[in-house]
């Protein structure tokens, strides 16, 4: 431009301008171009087919005891029950004498009962855990127990020296066989359907009348669970006056109830971790 004469550097300067501005706007053009080829290029290779079907991942799920536990849980806690938890090593306090339980009683054996070197022994039922909860709490109480339970039991297809427990109590005024007829109907009928049910007199030491529960399964009285009122000296054991309160108490193997509910023909497979037959479930 220099070199120019002074009457053409008005003219070539123009000039100059434009043909910058159309290379400028020519280079702005093809960058957005070659932008917007990229990112189809990369969307296309990017793309996902929502229409496919997606990939199968095993999932692991609850074991068929569990399943039960939580089954029979639901419908407890649907009725106001609360859940309570205790110790699987026990005194023979809880486990045995606080429940009613002579020396002499059966149950205290060494062949029924696995005791420890200290004097404790491993509880031999869940109702150990309503009596602790009893001491803690004032009536009324609805509490449900569900836990591991030990037992010298030789072991076979309908037999297990540990297994689970399920047992409720409920304590207040005014409580009667009926309203434990009525509990127990309500829970059976949730799990089972509406079946025909029927109690018969039955003897524990801790329930006085007691009764032992059936149901007509598959055209066969099948026993479930055994019930009856508090007697009134667990009453008094964990300091509760017998004459203003009352209380009915209900146990079942869980065991028992998830063979029937899915077919089971032994409860060893329930303990084997085949996933061929855990899977089924």
């Amino acid at each position: 431009m220099g070199k120019l004469d002074a009457s053409d550097r008005p003219r070539i300067g123009g000039l100059a301008n434009t043909v910058k501005a159309r290379i400028s706007t020519d280079l702005d053009e093809r960058r957005e171009a070659l932008g917007k080829a990229e990112l189809e290029a990369r969307l296309i290779a990017e793309a996902i087919d929502v229409t496919m079907p997606g990939q199968y991942r095993p999932q692991g799920h609850l074991h068929p005891l569990q399943s039960t536990i939580d089954r029979i849980l639901d419908i407890l806690v649907g009725l106001g029950y609360q859940v309570a938890e205790g110790p699987e090593m026990e005194s023979d306090y809880y486990n045995f004498e606080a429940l009613n339980m002579p020396a002499d009683h059966p149950a205290r054996d060494m062949q029924d009962t696995f005791y420890l070197t200290d004097g404790n022994l491993l509880r031999t039922h869940t109702s150990s855990v309503q009596i602790r909860h009893m001491e803690e709490q004032e009536p009324p109480i609805r509490v449900v127990a569900p836990g591991r339970v030990y037992r010298r039991d030789a072991v076979d297809a309908t037999h297990s020296a540990v297994f689970h427990q399920v047992e409720l109590l409920a304590v207040d005024e005014g409580l009667t066989f009926t309203d434990l007829k009525g509990t127990v109907k309500t829970l059976i009928q949730a799990l089972f359907g509406d079946l025909p049910i029927r109690f018969r007199a039955s003897f524990f030491p801790f329930t006085e009348p007691s009764a032992e529960v059936d149901v007509l399964w598959q055209g066969k009285w099948l026993e479930v669970l055994g019930c009856g009122m508090v007697d009134p000296n667990v009453l008094k054991a964990v300091g509760c006056d017998p004459e203003t309160y009352s209380g009915f108490a209900a146990g079942f193997g869980v065991e028992r109830f998830a063979m029937v509910l899915h077919g089971m023909d032994d409860i060893r497979r329930l303990y084997a971790s085949d996933l061929r037959f855990l899977r089924q479930f």
